[in-house]
C-alpha cells in the first residue's frame, strides 16, 4: 500500500525481509518473503508427491493425479526427444512442477488472512533466470559431450549455399543464445501483468466505494466482474505457463540431443 493511501500495484512484487530489521540478515544471509514462499511451494509439491505414491493396487483420486503428470512429462519427452529423452524426465518434470505450483500459489486467496502476504516467486525475473539458465547449461553440457565441436554444426541448416550462411549463422547464433531470455521473461512478464492488472481493478472497487453518488459503486461492481474474469484466465496462464517452459526445455534438449 502506497502514501497517502493509494494502491500501489508493484508493491506485492518487493522483496522484503521476513523477520524484520533486526531479524534481516542471519549469518549474512537475508531470508526474505521470496526464500518463505519457495520453501511453501517446495512444501507444497513434496506433500502432492507424498500423497501420490503410495504405489496402491487400485490407485485413488491423489496417486492417479501424479501418475498422470508424471506420464504427461514421460510423453512430452518421448515425442520431442525420442527414447533418450527419458534420461531428462527428473529436470523437465522438476521445473514443470515448481513453475506449476509457484504460479497457483501466487493466485491462493491467502491476503484473506491477517498477517499473510502471499508472494509470486514466478514473478521474480532472478528466479525465472535462474531455472531458464539451468535448462541452457544442461542443453549446452549435452550438446558438447554428445557431440564435440560438431554441436555448431546446429547452427547451419544442411544444404545451404555458403553466401547464405554468412547471414544464416549469425542469425542462429543470436537466436539460440537469446533462449534462455526468452525463456525466463516469457514466465515473469505473464505472471506479473496478470497480478497488477488484478491489483489495478482492486483499486477501483476501493475508489468506487468510496466515491460519492450512483457511479462509484456501479464501477466497483464493475471491477469486481473484471477481477473475477482476470483471475480465471490467470489459473489459465498459470497451467500454460509450466506447460510452455517444459515444452520449450523438451525442444532445446532435442536440438543438443538430435542436433535438428
Amino acid at each position: 500500500m502506497a502514501e497517502a493511501g493509494k494502491i500501489d500495484p508493484m508493491h506485492q512484487f518487493q522483496i522484503e525481509p521476513v523477520f524484520g530489521a533486526s531479524w534481516e540478515s542471519l549469518g549474512g544471509v537475508s531470508f526474505t518473503n521470496s526464500a518463505l514462499w519457495m520453501m511453501i511451494v517446495l512444501g507444497a509439491i513434496w506433500l502432492f508427491m507424498i500423497g501420490g505414491m503410495k504405489r496402491e493396487l487400485v490407485p485413488g483420486r491423489w496417486q492417479v493425479a501424479v501418475e498422470g503428470i508424471t506420464g504427461f512429462i514421460t510423453s512430452m519427452l518421448d515425442t520431442n526427444v525420442g527414447p533418450e529423452g527419458r534420461r531428462y524426465i527428473p529436470w523437465v518434470f522438476t521445473v514443470f512442477m515448481f513453475v506449476l505450483f509457484a504460479n497457483l500459489m501466487g493466485m491462493m486467496p491467502f491476503g484473506i488472512v491477517p498477517g499473510v502476504h502471499p508472494f509470486t516467486v514466478t514473478s521474480q525475473f532472478t528466479i525465472t533466470g535462474v531455472l531458464a539458465i539451468i535448462s541452457f547449461s544442461i542443453v549446452l553440457i549435452v550438446g558438447f559431450w554428445r557431440h564435440g565441436l560438431h554441436f555448431f554444426s546446429l547452427f547451419v541448416p544442411a544444404g545451404t549455399p555458403f553466401v547464405l550462411k554468412l547471414l544464416i549463422v549469425p542469425i542462429e547464433f543470436v537466436s539460440f543464445m537469446v533462449r534462455p531470455f526468452s525463456l525466463a521473461l516469457r514466465l515473469f512478464v505473464a505472471m506479473i501483468a496478470g497480478h497488477i492488472l488484478i491489483k489495478v481493478f482492486g483499486s477501483f472497487i476501493v475508489s468506487g466505494l468510496n466515491a460519492e453518488g450512483v457511479m462509484g459503486p456501479a464501477i466497483a461492481a464493475l471491477s469486481f466482474v473484471f477481477i473475477a474474469g482476470v483471475s480465471a484466465l490467470e489459473l489459465l496462464v498459470c497451467a500454460i505457463q509450466a506447460y510452455v517452459f517444459a515444452l520449450l526445455t523438451s525442444l532445446y534438449i532435442n536440438d543438443a540431443v538430435n542436433l535438428h
